[in-house]
């Protein structure tokens, strides 16, 4: 929870003094960008070019994770990988503060989200984001954390419990599955190599533009296993879902190995974003935009469609698992729906896509 309400207030006035005060001359143009977790403005300078100014949530992140995210992104930008990196300071930093927040500088980057990907978009991505692991795998993060499931699981589902976001009909059958399956990954996990990787690579923060693909928004970067990534790009597990992630670790493999045992975890990591996500709006409740942006959350039909979802991934990874499925067991009462169609917003609440 924010203490530090001048998060809530930011306004042009102080974009600009902060903006101004690290030698930059922004004419008092200033739109505001979509961003759910942190204020995010495209500003115009005297020489007409533009800049975005990036404003963290506090509390969110430390300087130091702040600046192994940017020191990350440098690495992958000498490398030629595209990506957008933060723009310097004259003081060679790239994060200051206005008020206990932590803002930086970005070039704009232009380019269009991608509604659809074709199978040569796939491939181009696969070879991408294999060539991001491999300078994610060159060294290991000091301050960001590690994708367990302690961090995406128990921890979210402690915050609900302890905070009374969980109704007393169904908190039972939510801690109980999203318990078992934090468990499970972590067991799934034990001999998968964990590196730098983005960790939130959904379309969403792909661009496409006349220069080619850039990937945005490494805010969520972390130490995980490479699967993470892949699934995130090409979630869907239908027939052709799972021919394009065929088509995209095949590219993927031409710059990187990635082991087929690896793909167990895909389940797993889907069902802890459903407990993250939870977690993690809650965390933002006391946000203005969120219950604005989040009508839904936790009314009864929220968290039954939660429980619901969360019991349904633990019946499909038991399956998949060959583990025992007994009377009583959660997620039995809801078999056949493991096939379901699902959309991007059953993944990714913070795409407008």
């Amino acid at each position: 929870m924010i203490k530090n309400n001048f998060f809530f207030q930011l306004t042009p006035d102080n974009i600009m003094k902060a903006v101004e005060e690290s030698g930059f001359k922004p004419t008092g143009h200033c739109l505001a960008l979509n961003s759910y977790e942190n204020r995010v403005f495209d500003l115009m300078l005297e020489d007409e070019t533009h800049i975005v100014s990036k404003f963290y949530r506090p509390g969110r992140w430390t300087r130091e994770q702040i600046r192994e995210e940017h020191d990350f992104l440098f690495e992958l930008r000498d490398d030629e990988i595209p990506v957008c990196s933060p723009i310097r300071f004259s003081d060679e930093s790239t994060i200051h503060e206005i008020e206990g927040i932590f803002y930086s500088i970005w070039p704009r980057t232009g380019g269009r989200a991608a509604d659809e990907l074709s199978d040569m978009h796939i491939q181009t991505l696969g070879r991408m984001l294999a060539r991001i692991h491999n300078m994610g795998a060159v060294k290991k993060p000091v301050h960001r954390i590690r994708l367990t499931g302690s961090a995406y699981g128990l921890e979210p589902l402690a915050f609900l419990e302890e905070n009374g976001f969980l109704p007393e009909n169904l908190g039972e059958r939510y801690g109980s599955a999203a318990r078992e399956l934090s468990a499970i990954y972590d067991d799934l996990c034990s001999n998968v190599p964990f590196h730098r990787i983005h960790g939130d690579c959904h379309r969403g923060n792909l661009l496409h533009g006349n220069d080619g693909w850039f990937f945005l928004d490494f805010d969520d970067f972390l130490s995980g296993p490479a699967v993470q990534d892949v699934w995130m790009l090409v979630p869907a597990r239908d027939t052709e879902g799972l021919r394009q992630r065929d088509v995209f670790l095949d590219a993927y493999r031409e710059f990187r190995s990635f082991e087929p045992s690896w793909l167990r975890l895909i389940e797993p990591l889907r069902a802890m974003r459903y407990i993250w996500y939870a977690g993690w709006i809650a965390r933002r409740w006391d946000d203005p935009a969120f219950p604005a942006i989040f009508p839904h959350f936790g009314t009864d039909e929220y968290w039954q469609n939660e429980t619901g979802d969360l019991e349904d991934q633990l019946k499909l990874i038991r399956k998949n698992l060959e583990l025992p499925v007994t009377e009583g067991t959660p997620g039995k009462e809801n078999a056949g729906n493991e096939d379901k169609e699902l959309s991007n917003r059953d993944f990714f609440w913070d795409w407008e896509g």
